[in-house]
């Protein structure tokens, strides 16, 4: 999968490197979101929610035309997240 990084719609700050974006979209216990809100309705906006390879819990908010992604927003998991993306995985693996 390809990244669109052309004038990000976001600050890149200290906080992220764009590999480590990268890295949480190729986790293989990744969560991939499609927001119900009406806010998100004009143009289809996901939610992706994975660990780098670093073990960097990443929530991105993204576009995407099937073949390259367009990251709208990227920041480090809030404790929820974590929670959430801790819980999913514990899920899969006693699946």
């Amino acid at each position: 999968m390809d990244f669109d990084w052309n004038n990000p719609p976001f600050e890149m700050d200290s906080s992220l490197t764009q590999r480590e974006i990268e890295e949480s979209f190729e986790d293989s216990f990744a969560i991939r979101l499609l927001p119900d809100s009406s806010r998100f309705s004009v143009q289809a906006r996901f939610f992706n929610l994975g660990m780098s390879s670093g073990g960097i819990g990443v929530f991105s908010v993204y576009r995407t035309n099937g073949k390259l992604i367009r990251v709208m927003l990227a920041r480090v998991f809030e404790p929820e997240e974590r929670f959430f993306y801790q819980r999913k995985m514990d899920q899969t693996l006693n699946a």
